[in-house]
């Protein structure tokens, strides 16, 4: 859409998704606006970019109540935390496989647990590393209660993030607690225009270059590059992203300062894009837009986790 803003974007796509989902379906459909979830919110409470919300669980940062810990697993570690309502019924076998999961599927380094008995007092796990102080921080801070049971990600931030994020999906799973014949819809937004490489030891590009920073050519020139958010989002349903959209780059100079900072000079811009960089030469409109995937919508509307199965 030339002359398009974001908003312009969101708007369009939140009349035709349910529109479509609706004329097919009987399932209950979400109508606009759509919960926008910013990207370093939904990693911190989901894990993943593209959360389902039919799951109720909901990760949760424990790394200040267990500050001081004995537990050498947890100490100088990020601490993500999963309460799990009423899931103290589980015997120790669900709590055995799941570790085996985090362990064997997701590379995790462990999975520590502990689940809260009638009396308010920790069991298993990690129950012995639960002290007084401790058992009232993850009451006070996280929500923790009588009957619920507690799932423990230590490990750097990203890597805690992510593996809590695959811990919540199969939880959600495993005990039937999605909620039953809806589709949720969300929006992610505000992605970080750069992200720290670590194998090259440079800033790199997080998800799309040819979007637009927000801030423009100020935000470039006068901004920490991992603080520069752009205008980029994502469509979500039950868990799939079902879109993927950006304001363009349609200044010259102002892409030339992106792929700058990402360590690129005009003449590789020119030599890697010189398409993009005459057109915008000659005047580009502003515009934005949106790609929505037609085979994830009839996947999702058919109710298959086989996109093979509607490709055809």
């Amino acid at each position: 859409m030339a002359f398009a803003t974001q908003e312009d974007v969101l708007a369009v796509m939140e009349e035709l998704v349910p529109t479509v989902f609706k004329k097919f379906t009987n399932w209950k459909v979400d109508e606009g606006p759509f919960i926008r979830i910013p990207y370093r919110e939904a990693m911190e409470k989901y894990g993943i970019d593209k959360p389902d919300l039919r799951n109720p669980l909901i990760i949760q940062d424990a790394t200040e109540i267990f500050a001081g810990t004995e537990f050498k697993a947890f100490q100088d570690k990020t601490i993500k935390a999963i309460v799990v309502p009423n899931g103290a019924a589980q015997g120790r076998k669900f709590f055995d496989s799941m570790t085996e999961f985090a362990v064997e599927e997701q590379g995790a380094k462990g999975l520590a647990w502990t689940k809260i008995d009638e009396n308010n007092m920790p069991q298993g796990g990690i129950a012995k590393f639960i002290t007084e102080d401790i058992l009232k921080g993850l009451e006070e801070k996280i929500g923790a209660k009588i009957g619920d049971s507690i799932f423990f990600i230590a490990d750097k931030l990203e890597t805690a993030q992510k593996i809590a994020g695959q811990v919540r999906i199969e939880l959600g799973n495993r005990l039937d607690l999605l909620e039953k014949n809806v589709y949720r819809f969300c929006y992610i937004v505000d992605f970080p225009m750069y992200e720290y490489n670590e194998d090259e030891g440079k800033v790199d590009f997080n998800h799309n270059p040819f979007s637009m920073p927000q801030g423009g050519m100020e935000a470039l020139e006068t901004k920490d590059p991992l603080d520069i958010l752009a205008y980029q989002y994502d469509l979500v349903c039950n868990g799939y992203e079902m879109a993927s959209g950006a304001v363009r780059n349609h200044d010259p100079k102002l892409m030339v300062k992106a792929f700058e900072i990402a360590g690129y000079t005009e003449k590789n811009v020119e030599e890697k894009f010189g398409a993009l960089y005459k057109a915008f030469k000659y005047g580009t409109p502003p515009h934005a837009g949106a790609a929505p995937g037609l085979d994830r919508m009839v996947m999702l509307i058919a109710n298959t986790q086989n996109i093979r199965e509607v490709i055809a």
